[in-house]
């Protein structure tokens, strides 16, 4: 009859169950239960907590390179002016960014003029680089029109000068101040080349969530900054914005069609594929790193059940004999593991979880014990430290576990089951 009896059978759970509550007095093992509760508890918490800091920046990494910048950017190939010098401003821009725009799957195409400059006010310098573009492309530059933080308003630009709050913070800046910018390339005289100067006020301080770009970056009118870079009716490169910025490459071939012979272009993957493809590399190192966590904190459960069995031989035994198969005995010890690797793996979700939605306040509790400048931005590029709980990475660390911890589970287990009843009782 006992060996018609079906798995898991409600006898067998109240075994599993009395042996985890069993005190050590008992010949229980109550104090390993909770060591090995509370490893995989924090494994499977570091695991979530890492994966959601991890795919979070990466996230907002790429989100403030699409926001902000340009998803294609079309150069002219270099080329020998009249007086021998190298030429690689794009003639005809206006005419050039319409055929562009005209490709399926491009949303937007501008002229811009690039430059390098010197910017002060009231005795304090910055190294800035200023872009010319017209108000509506500024406009429609997402992270630009809708930033994290603003002063002034957009609609204003044409009157003045938009720069990054980094530049405003640096120079002391705010809306209505007059800044110089400097520009070495400046006219050609007898003496030699003289800078450039000319002052702009300050009609929009933005946050685009990126310090690199808050710090160091401004924009002109496309037409005043053409007066000011000696760009009379010409640009430096078109920028592009596609509806698919992750498919980019897939319109490439297109719009170099569409601009015709003596362009190339430089995709927003160029220039930060190595450094997506350097965190793809490290999230991966990282999971494999905190899977060891977990097995190492799984290992716990099969210290806790060989004492567990030891301490039970005389109870196996008699179970033994009173009819319990080799494989009631199997299931009765996998439930004792079992149910911890179980338990541990459902409260590290929540604690994960728990962490990755309120990161802010916590991450703020810990910036403020530790006296401030845990965050540097300025090496991390980002503000804060933002975390994404996506379903895939928490189903993968829950899945990790369970296999883990029900795995190693299985050996005790199985030596449980194989113990002769005879030996077992034989000096009881």
């Amino acid at each position: 009859m006992a060996s018609r009896t079906r798995p898991f059978a409600a006898h067998e759970r109240m075994i599993a169950w009395r042996y985890l509550r069993a005190r050590r007095a008992e010949g229980g093992v109550s104090v390993m239960t909770w060591i090995s509760l509370v490893g995989v508890t924090l494994a499977v918490f570091a695991l979530i907590a890492t994966l959601a800091v991890r795919s979070g920046f990466r996230t907002e990494f790429v989100d403030t390179i699409l926001g902000a910048n340009a998803h294609v950017t079309i150069h002219a190939v270099p080329r020998l002016g009249p007086g021998g010098q190298e030429v690689r401003t794009i003639g005809d821009a206006e005419s050039l960014a319409a055929r562009i725009a005209a490709v399926p799957g491009v949303e937007r195409a501008a002229p811009l003029v690039r430059g390098q400059v010197m910017a002060t006010f009231e005795g304090r310098n910055a190294g800035i680089e200023v872009l010319g573009i017209a108000p509506d492309d500024l406009s429609a530059i997402r992270r630009i029109a809708e930033p994290v933080e603003a002063e002034g308003s957009i609609q204003d630009f044409p009157a003045g000068i938009a720069i990054g709050s980094g530049i405003a913070r640096e120079l002391g800046l705010g809306v209505g101040d007059r800044v110089r910018i400097i520009s070495p390339e400046g006219a050609r005289t007898p003496l030699g080349v003289s800078p450039r100067v000319s002052a702009y006020d300050v009609t929009y301080i933005f946050t685009a969530g990126r310090y690199d770009i808050d710090r160091t970056r401004a924009y002109l009118p496309l037409a005043e900054a053409q007066v000011f870079f000696n760009r009379d009716g010409v640009a430096d490169e078109i920028e592009v914005i596609v509806a698919d910025p992750d498919r980019v490459e897939t319109l490439v071939p297109a719009i170099l069609e569409a601009a015709g012979p003596g362009f190339f272009a430089w995709t927003w993957k160029d220039a930060s594929g190595a450094f997506l493809q350097a965190l793809t590399v490290e999230d991966n190192v990282m999971f494999v790193i905190l899977s060891v966590l977990v097995l190492i904190a799984s290992m716990n459960i099969i210290s806790g059940l060989i004492m567990l069995v030891k301490n039970k031989g005389r109870d196996i035994g008699i179970l033994r004999t009173m009819g319990l198969t080799e494989g009631a005995v199997l299931r009765v010890f996998f439930l004792v593991g079992a149910s911890i690797g179980t338990a541990g793996t459902l409260l590290g979700v929540i604690l994960g979880c728990a962490f990755a939605i309120w990161i802010d306040p916590i991450f703020s509790a810990v910036n403020w014990l530790a006296g401030g400048g845990v965050w540097d931005p300025s090496i991390r590029g980002l503000y804060r430290l933002p975390a994404q709980l996506r379903l895939q990475d928490v189903l993968s660390a829950v899945a990790l576990s369970l296999f883990l911890s029900w795995v190693v589970t299985l050996f005790p287990a199985r030596r449980a089951a194989r113990m002769n009843p005879v030996e077992a009782l034989r000096y009881e």
